[in-house]
């Protein structure tokens, strides 16, 4: 573990970062919770995903537990909690180190409520229907926020790739 600590500390720190938005203290104290985590939970690891996809998916659930219990004792306003994100295939992109400046940059550039139901759509996993609860809106809405954030992240990582 002390191996993959030294091999991977700067992916999941990068990862939390992103998540955090840009609190390096906070990411940093995650970052140490993760790997604790992981040594923990050595054994589960099977091998079938690489060792940084299974430390980040690691990383984004301790994550989600601080906000959780922030929330529960009304640290965190919910519009706050999250600030992360992009599709799967672009969430891949981040763990294989491609373009992570630039997706996290151009997803703060999304306004709300648009940000908001792109992150929850990809970094909580809720349905459309739970996001559109929140918003107290239909699924239907929450399903053509997330598709035209998504249209818009496209766009501009197009254009930024060029």
């Amino acid at each position: 573990m002390r191996q993959a600590y030294e091999e991977y500390f700067h992916t999941v720190y990068g990862f939390l970062l992103g998540l955090t938005g840009g609190n390096h203290d906070l990411s940093e104290e995650l970052t140490q919770e993760t790997f604790y985590r992981a040594i923990k939970n050595a054994s589960k690891f099977k091998g079938e995903c690489k060792m940084s996809t299974w430390l980040c998916q690691i990383a984004k659930y301790t994550f989600y537990q601080h906000l959780d219990k922030k929330r529960r004792h009304g640290e965190v306003p919910l519009e706050e909690m999250l600030e992360t994100g992009i599709d799967t295939q672009l969430e891949k992109d981040f763990i294989n180190n491609e373009g992570k400046l630039a997706i996290y940059k151009e997803i703060q550039k999304l306004q709300s409520p648009m940000k908001d139901v792109f992150l929850f759509r990809l970094t909580g996993d809720l349905s459309f229907r739970e996001i559109g609860n929140i918003f107290g809106k239909t699924e239907n809405w929450a399903r053509v926020t997330y598709y035209r954030a998504k249209q818009i992240l496209g766009k501009e990582l197009e254009e930024h790739e060029r």
